[in-house]
């Protein structure tokens, strides 16, 4: 069943454990608990009372109008979506707005959201993004574009653990579109592995209703059979499995995240999200606040780990603190609409149209 709640959740989760994380990305842990507390930050610090997103959400966004732009362009041709090509074109559109002024001055538009004047801002992007998206072609698993293994690539694939809901499509294909999501930009085996096991998760949790415990269980097992061979599959399950042994236990939040590493790649940044999803399952107050706070990749651990216990709580058991003054939260609430309805909007559709076929929809008109 597809439960618009959940869907809302999901990337409202995501956005509220990055912006929440933003604010501290690169603060030492020092700085961190003298600065806020005990428990460190656990309320926004906005900017003119707006609480930033960062370049995490925004291609969360970009990738989510890729998969509705293959999607529709399937339906309407009658022909197999090439997901891959279209999320691609959708992140040199962001690429765009991290290099250039709004408004927009060019045809050829991949995604609506480049007619979004608050998405023209850079966050943080990260290097390994825009020097694949900036070359003339871009990575997938079987040709990979460089060797990096950096969190980049997970920390925007949730979208595609949404779209499939209650279409009928295999495990095995979402997780190794997740992977090719990844792969776009990062070629190293432990830099798409992620993708791939976090849209397994997010399918699982946001459809079925299981726990996150099961979710990552059906991860691991569906990386084993897609990629058999693959060393790095198991290099990621045991570090997988060393979350959930230490959510488990009794080591404290902040002493277990150390364990796991800092997130600044995408084996660590899952292995922590998947940790404080476990530790503080259905708590997203706590999970985000867990996942933010240490001396790592703040914002991508809080938006991972907000994705994952979002789609669990959905919408409606996140706090209002944290949607409140977020950043382009209709926009975000919009883009998870769309995901919902996946198929049953379509040509009939004039707004749907201009989004995701035409691509003359304007934000804000």
């Amino acid at each position: 069943m597809r439960d618009l709640d959940r869907f809302r959740g999901c990337l409202i989760g995501g956005a509220a454990g990055d912006a929440l994380g933003y604010a501290i990305e690169f603060d030492p842990e020092n700085v961190i608990f003298r600065r806020y507390g005990a428990r460190g930050i656990t309320e926004y610090e906005s900017v003119k009372g707006v609480a930033l997103i960062s370049d995490d959400t925004q291609m969360t966004l970009f990738t989510a109008t890729g998969l509705l732009t293959a999607r529709t362009q399937e339906l309407a041709q009658g022909s197999p979506a090439d997901f891959p090509a279209c999320i691609g074109a959708s992140y040199r559109n962001w690429l765009y707005t991290q290099q250039n002024r709004f408004p927009l001055h060019r045809e050829g538009n991949a995604s609506w959201l480049i007619s979004v004047p608050g998405l023209f801002s850079p966050r943080a992007p990260g290097g390994t993004c825009l020097h694949a998206l900036g070359g003339k072609h871009l990575g997938s698993t079987a040709q990979p574009v460089n060797q990096s293994k950096g969190c980049g690539g997970v920390m925007r694939a949730a979208p595609v653990g949404l779209l499939f809901n209650d279409l009928g499509a295999d495990i095995r294909d979402i997780c190794r579109l997740g992977a090719e999501t990844a792969a776009l930009t990062h070629g190293h085996p432990l830099g798409w592995l992620p993708g791939a096991a976090l849209a397994v998760i997010v399918h699982a949790v946001s459809q079925d209703g299981a726990s996150v415990a099961d979710a990552v269980q059906l991860a691991m097992e569906t990386m084993r059979d897609v990629w058999p061979e693959l060393p790095e599959v198991s290099e990621l399950i045991a570090l997988l499995e060393k979350a959930v042994r230490l959510a488990a236990g009794k080591v404290s939040d902040l002493d277990a995240i150390h364990e796991l590493g800092e997130g600044w790649v995408g084996d660590e940044a899952l292995a922590i999200a998947v940790f404080c999803a476990l530790r503080h399952e259905g708590d997203i107050d706590g999970a985000l606040i867990s996942s933010v706070n240490h001396k790592g990749d703040s914002d991508s651990t809080g938006a991972i780990a907000g994705n994952i216990i979002g789609a669990q709580v959905g919408l409606s058991g996140i706090p209002a603190k944290y949607t409140e003054l977020l950043e382009l939260k209709e926009l975000i609430l919009g883009v998870a609409d769309d995901l919902w309805k996946g198929q049953s909007a379509g040509e009939e559709d004039e707004v749907w149209r201009e989004k995701y076929l035409t691509m003359t929809y304007r934000w804000g008109k």
